[in-house]
C-alpha cells in the first residue's frame, strides 16, 4: 500500500535489459555514442518536430532548471503557478541556474488561468529598469495537485504568453500521464499547443533516473549544452542515460506505464468516493488528494499504507495518494478493503 510518490517505485524490467544490454564494449562518452543518437531521433519522431534539439539529464530539477536558465536572462521573471514544482518542490534551483531570474507567482492555486497569466505579466515590466522584465511562463502537467490541463486550456495560457513575446516552458515530469489522460500526442501537449521548450519525463514514470528536454527551436540548442556542462550535469558514461530512455520509447512503453497508473488511480478515486469520502483534485492522472478525519489517516497508516498527510483539521485533513506503474489493481484493492474495515 505503497502511495507515497511514483519516484518510489520499481524500475521496469525492460529498462533494466536495455541497462544491461548497454553494458558491453566500449562507447563514446558524453553523448556522442550512437545510442543516444538513436534516442534522439526517437524522440523526434515521437514529438512530430524533427528539427528538434533533444538532451537527456538525471533529474527534473535539472531538466526544469536548465530549461529555463537557456530561455531567461538573469533580469528577467518566470510566470508560474504558486504551488508550481519549480516554486514549491527545487530549493531555487531556478532561480540558481539562470542567474538570479526571479519567479513570479500567479496565485490561482494549482492550475493558471488566462485571465490570471495575463494579470501576472501586465503587472510586471512596469517600472522600467527598476523592475524584472517579462521572460518565461512555466506550465506544469499534470499540475502539484493531480490536475491535469486540457489542450484547450495549454493552448490559451500559451496564447496569452505570445502575446508578450514570452516563451513557454512545459514542466512534464509526469508529461507520460497527461498525455495519457487527454489521449493526446507529445506533440499535441507541447509545440501544436504554443509550448517553447518541453520536458518529457521519466523518472517518475519508471525509469531510473532520467528526463529528456526537447527544445523545438535548435538555435537554443548550442547555449543549453553550455549550460549543463557548466552546471556539472552532462554525464560522461551517457549511454547509460540513452538506455534508460530508449526503453521507454520501445514500443510505447512511456504510455503503457503512465496508462497503467492513471488506471489504478481511478479504480482509487472510485473507492474513495464510494466510501463517502471527497476528492479535492478535479481531474486526476496518477496522483490524487483526499479529505478525512486525521483518525482515519492515522488507522490506515498503522496498517501500513504510506502516503503524505498535508494541511487540515482533526476533522478534515488532506492526504496525497499517487499510483506509480507497479501498484496495480492488488495494491489499490489492499487499500480500500482496509479502509472499508476502519470505516
Amino acid at each position: 500500500m505503497f502511495f507515497a510518490s511514483d519516484n518510489s517505485g520499481p524500475v521496469p524490467p525492460q529498462v533494466l535489459e536495455a541497462l544491461n544490454a548497454a553494458n558491453t564494449g566500449y562507447a563514446m562518452g558524453y553523448g556522442n555514442d550512437d545510442l543516444t543518437a538513436q534516442v534522439t531521433a526517437q524522440i523526434r519522431t515521437l514529438f512530430e518536430a524533427p528539427e528538434a534539439a533533444v538532451y537527456l539529464v538525471p533529474t527534473g530539477t535539472a531538466a526544469n532548471a536548465l530549461a529555463l536558465a537557456t530561455l531567461v536572462q538573469p533580469f528577467e521573471t518566470v510566470f508560474c503557478s504558486e504551488l508550481a514544482h519549480i516554486h514549491e518542490d527545487e530549493c531555487n534551483a531556478p532561480e540558481f541556474y539562470t542567474s538570479g531570474a526571479k519567479l513570479t507567482l500567479v496565485r490561482t492555486g494549482d492550475r493558471m488561468t488566462p485571465d490570471t497569466l495575463r494579470a501576472a505579466i501586465e503587472a510586471e515590466e512596469n517600472r522600467g529598469v527598476h523592475g524584472p522584465q517579462r521572460g518565461a511562463v512555466s506550465i506544469t502537467n499534470v499540475t502539484e495537485l493531480g490536475n491535469v490541463y486540457s489542450l484547450d486550456e495549454m493552448r490559451a495560457l500559451c496564447a496569452v504568453a505570445k502575446d508578450y513575446n514570452i516563451p513557454v516552458q512545459l514542466d512534464g515530469a509526469r508529461f507520460a500521464n497527461a498525455c495519457a489522460r487527454l489521449g493526446c500526442s507529445p506533440a499535441d501537449m507541447s509545440w501544436k499547443a504554443g509550448v517553447d521548450v518541453a520536458v518529457f519525463g521519466g523518472t517518475k514514470n519508471g525509469l531510473m533516473g532520467v528526463e529528456a528536454v526537447v527544445l523545438f527551436d535548435p538555435a537554443r540548442a548550442w547555449e543549453f549544452e553550455l549550460r549543463r556542462k557548466r552546471a556539472g550535469i552532462l554525464f560522461s558514461k551517457h549511454r547509460y542515460l540513452a538506455a534508460q530512455m530508449q526503453a521507454y520509447l520501445q514500443d510505447d512503453l512511456w504510455h503503457d506505464l503512465a496508462t497503467r497508473a492513471n488506471s489504478a488511480c481511478d479504480l482509487l478515486r472510485n473507492g474513495l468516493e464510494q466510501a463517502g469520502l471527497r476528492v479535492i483534485t478535479d481531474d486526476h492522472a496518477n496522483l490524487l488528494f483526499f479529505e478525512a478525519p486525521k483518525s482515519l489517516h492515522d488507522a490506515l497508516q498503522a496498517q501500513g499504507a504510506t502516503y503524505h498527510l498535508m494541511s487540515g483539521t482533526e476533522e478534515a485533513t488532506i492526504g496525497r495518494l499517487v499510483c506509480d506503474w507497479s501498484i496495480g489493481r492488488e495494491g489499490v484493492s489492499e487499500f480500500l478493503n482496509t479502509l472499508q474495515k476502519l470505516l
